[in-house]
């Protein structure tokens, strides 16, 4: 086999650079994969069959792990009632401001006013009340797919948007330790997923006390890197504690017969993961989808020269057909009405992973051409044993993603042990900074009205920076936190 890189910088010309403007860029590839469009009400987006596509993926491979270690899907009501928002204080104080409220139902006003849910937690917590009565009905765990509303000021398709799809995970445990144990369960499948499968690798950490979920005792996340240099908070993991269940009357008899209160979690990731899969891995010239998530993994191409439907369209079709049979997903592209050379840019645009080209030329070879997308390195590939050789070329596909990924945060990863060396590096596009933080709010808020730099998260297991001083008032700090700009 023979391999040689693909001649053209880039097929696609009507995208901005990504060196020219990042957001730009982005936006362009949204719309010209088709991946979403914007809505006539602002901030909400129309999420195209491609992009809703990739979300499928997403969906059915975390579905298949949740369910795995032992959760179960349900779901909850998307009206809730302002007095259940209103039992837990933090909770209010933090989600009050991107609330969407009811306050009419057809021509009458409500009795009590509704909100469209921003989250779960205060529906889920009178519904476990109902439901949870002894220690034998414990642990709960439950996971709901759904949309949820936050009225957002700056909106980007993906990223941030008034309404999002998302997963809401809610479990109730018999004690403490039960509920720490589930909040880094998940964080551990977020960080397997987003790494094994979007091939986006993240730092997995707690969360600061300024950053954590209204109302969590802790929170865990995962931090992707663009890029651009800029943070991604792809996943959350929350320990509740006890907060909620208190606030809910969650409540249980337990095995010495005393009342005791529930300890919950709650977790979630969100359509966000889609807009980290393009910023992560795209180019120039649009998309670059790992083959675990693409909607079409391998497409066809044929060369319509000569009498291309009797020779080359049926082995086309054949090809296609034992790619299906082995699991992989394929388009045929067959139409007439647009060159070869169209539907090599428009494929790569959207990022399918893998072209095949099949020519009367190829067909004589008893061969088909292959194009990566990763790479754009092309190969001729015998067509006896196609199917094997496809799968194993997929999966280098996929790792060497990731392992370009992880190449590109650790150029963009760097240590600042003084306050005026960590804001020299956040000057621009500097990607994670780790400095040592003497865990003040005070200090962490005036860094980020400074810098625009926050703490991203403190890694589970990472070396502490016992003996070291905070960047920024000079105490003796206690962690080494992350810091970046993010999204």
């Amino acid at each position: 086999m023979t391999a040689k890189p693909n001649a053209p910088d880039a097929f696609v010309t009507e995208v901005t650079k990504q060196s020219d403007d990042f957001s730009r860029w982005y936006l362009d590839v949204v719309r010209k994969a088709e991946l979403a469009d914007y809505s006539p009400v602002k901030g909400f987006m129309v999420i195209r069959p491609y992009g809703y596509a990739i979300w499928e993926l997403i969906q059915q491979q975390l579905d298949q792990r949740f369910k795995a270690t032992g959760h179960v899907n349900a779901y909850f009501p998307l009206l809730i009632p302002e007095s259940l928002l209103m039992k837990e204080a933090e909770h209010v104080e933090g989600f009050a401001p991107q609330v969407a409220w009811v306050t009419r139902g057809g021509t009458e006003d409500l009795e009590e006013k509704l909100i469209i849910r921003p989250t779960s937690e205060t529906i889920v917590g009178v519904m476990y009340q109902k439901w949870i009565q002894s220690w034998r009905d414990l642990p709960v765990l439950i996971n709901q797919w759904a949309n949820v509303v936050r009225w957002e000021k700056v909106t980007r398709p993906f990223l941030r948007t008034t309404e999002f799809l998302w997963q809401e995970g809610h479990t109730a445990h018999e004690t403490a330790e039960e509920a720490q144990q589930e909040t880094m369960t998940i964080l551990g499948i977020y960080k397997e997923f987003a790494e094994n499968v979007l091939a986006m690798p993240v730092v997995d950490g707690q969360k600061s006390d300024s950053e954590k979920f209204a109302g969590a005792s802790r929170t865990y996340s995962i931090e992707a890197l663009m890029g651009d240099g800029r943070a991604l908070q792809a996943g959350t993991s929350h320990n509740l504690g006890q907060n909620f269940a208190k606030a809910f009357e969650i409540q249980f008899q337990g095995r010495d017969k005393t009342v005791q209160h529930a300890w919950t979690t709650s977790w979630g990731v969100s359509t966000r993961l889609i807009g980290g899969v393009i910023m992560t891995h795209g180019d120039d010239s649009g998309l670059i989808l790992p083959p675990k998530v693409a909607p079409w993994q391998v497409v066809i191409v044929p060369i319509p020269r000569g009498n291309w439907k009797e020779t080359v369209l049926p082995k086309c079709l054949e090809i296609r057909d034992q790619l299906i049979a082995a699991g992989i997903r394929v388009k045929l592209d067959a139409d007439e009405s647009q060159t070869p050379g169209w539907k090599f840019s428009e494929y790569e645009m959207r990022g399918v992973p893998l072209r095949l080209e099949v020519g009367p030329k190829d067909i004589e070879k008893n061969a088909v051409f292959a194009a990566r997308r990763d790479t754009r390195v092309k190969a001729s590939i015998p067509i006896d044993g196609l199917p094997g050789a496809i799968t194993a070329l997929l999966d280098e596909i996929q790792l060497g993603l990731l392992t370009r990924a992880r190449a590109f945060r650790e150029e963009h990863t760097s240590s600042a042990d003084t306050y005026d060396a960590f804001k020299t590096t956040m000057e621009g596009r500097p990607g994670f900074v780790i400095a040592p933080w003497c865990e003040s709010a005070s200090c962490e808020a005036d860094i980020k009205a400074e810098t625009q730099a926050t703490i991203r998260n403190i890694p589970v297991g990472y070396e502490n920076a016992p003996g070291k001083p905070c960047i920024k008032c000079g105490k003796p700090a206690t962690v080494s936190a992350w810091f970046a700009k993010a999204y």
